[in-house]
């Protein structure tokens, strides 16, 4: 069974505030999806109130997870997240897993996707080529890399800054987009489209899933578990405001475009938000827009550099990864080697240009480990009773058990409507089981813990 603190982990210094915690979980969530993803969402419902009702509802499914997840970090306050957690209510195996897909994919091909994303906006300003694209891409995420190599706090003011720039820069466009032309209000008199009801349900189940990536980095901040201060409370409220936070600022972004664009121009876009602020303010919306996108990607992939270095190095901490990576910096108190590899394997994949293809086939891994995580409450409820709970899961055992079987429904979708992607997602996670079989085999540091705090 994997321990909440071990001698590597524990030289990790609590210095992150709550304050911190919002930032680093709400700057992951916010990332690019915000401005490309309601024009699909626009596609499938055809009105604005399901539209408004799709983001509500995928960000409440988001929350029960985040209420579980939330009672798992403040039990467990160690660095990891779900690499302890699973650990701890199946067998090391499941968390060691969760991890390696971690790094293989989910963490790594997200970095890559938002830098290239990042750079691609640059491209509003400036002329650039696919290959300079590529290029500014890997350039941010080494970065990033150094600069959260330099300490826990440095990454956290990066990360406090340029979160709050980019919520900033979106009231801006929602200010924007409320006080321009207010072409879509007449859309709002239809409530429910002439779609036949199972094609809508289908279609309303489609919309969700492009919603739920959209808020998908709610469970970031539990990688870094073990560098929070006052772990009991500022682990779960963080998870919880952040999710709040985000839901309420997605459903006013898009009742703004709702309200400056008719549903069928915003189906049509391919950027809903620059079309909706240009015909707001006229053609420097377009560059205010591509602004607001690259602070945002910039907050995002500084974030999941952040948290997901440290992810890697607990496993490594455990001896079920490169031994290396468990390693801290002498002064600094970072796993700089976990960041670096991160970083260059991130650029790696952003230079061959296959992070669109991986990102989409580890949907199906993310949301398999959400549900065991998810389920995870109730069975360590079980095993361990009488355990301490700072916190315990809110509506218990409703939400855990309502965000598993939701969890299970996407499963079973991706399964059916998607098999290829799906059975390519399982395949990247199984190439980590030989690394397992080698590495649970050698023996595990076992000198004396030292708690900092």
């Amino acid at each position: 069974m994997m321990p909440s603190q071990t001698p590597e982990r524990s030289q990790l210094l609590r210095q992150l505030s709550l304050l911190d915690s919002i930032m680093i979980n709400a700057g992951v969530m916010i990332g690019s999806a915000i401005f490309l993803v309601p024009a699909t969402i626009a596609q499938q419902v055809e009105t604005p109130w399901l539209m408004l009702a799709v983001w509500l509802v995928a960000g409440l499914l988001s929350l029960c997870g985040a209420l579980a997840f939330a009672e798992l970090s403040a039990m467990m306050p160690a660095s990891g997240g779900a690499v302890v957690y699973l650990s701890e209510a199946y067998h090391p195996f499941w968390g060691y897993l969760y991890g390696w897909t971690v790094f293989a994919v989910i963490q790594t091909a997200s970095i890559a996707a938002v830098a290239v994303a990042l750079a691609t906006y640059v491209g509003y300003f400036i002329a650039l080529t696919p290959w300079m694209i590529k290029l500014i891409s890997i350039l941010i995420i080494l970065f990033l890399s150094w600069l959260n190599g330099l300490g826990v706090k440095q990454g956290a003011h990066m990360q406090n800054v340029s979160t709050l720039l980019k919520v900033g820069l979106l009231l801006i466009i929602i200010v924007a987009c409320l006080i321009g032309p207010r072409e879509g209000v007449a859309d709002f008199s239809t409530w429910w489209p002439a779609t036949p009801q199972t094609t809508l349900l289908s279609q309303f189940g489609l919309a969700i899933m492009a919603a739920l990536w959209a808020y998908d980095g709610w469970i970031s901040i539990t990688y870094v578990g073990g560098e929070v201060r006052q772990p009991d409370r500022f682990l779960p409220r963080s998870i919880t405001f952040s999710v709040l936070i985000v839901i309420v600022l997605y459903a006013l972004v898009n009742l703004a475009y709702s309200i400056s664009l008719p549903m069928a121009s915003m189906a049509q876009s391919e950027r809903v938000a620059a079309t909706a602020v240009q015909q707001a303010v006229g053609p420097w919306g377009g560059a205010l827009v591509a602004l607001a996108v690259i602070v945002s990607c910039w907050a995002a992939v500084n974030g999941m550099i952040l948290s997901g270095g440290r992810v890697y190095y607990a496993m490594a901490v455990e001896g079920l990864f490169f031994k290396r990576l468990a390693s801290l910096h002498p002064t600094r108190h970072t796993p700089v080697a976990s960041l670096y590899v991160q970083g260059l394997w991130a650029s790696l994949i952003a230079l061959t240009g296959t992070y669109d293809q991986l990102f989409t086939y580890v949907i199906f891994d993310s949301w398999f480990f959400y549900a065991m995580g998810g389920a995870a409450v109730l069975i360590l409820r079980h095993k361990q009773p009488d355990r301490a709970r700072a916190y315990r899961t809110w509506g218990y055992p409703y939400v855990p058990i309502l965000f598993v079987g939701l969890s299970l429904v996407l499963l079973i979708n991706t399964l059916v409507s998607d098999p290829r992607d799906a059975s390519i997602g399982i395949g990247i996670a199984l190439l980590g089981v030989p690394g397992y079989i080698a590495w649970s085999k050698k023996p595990v540091m076992s000198e004396p813990p030292l708690q900092r705090q």
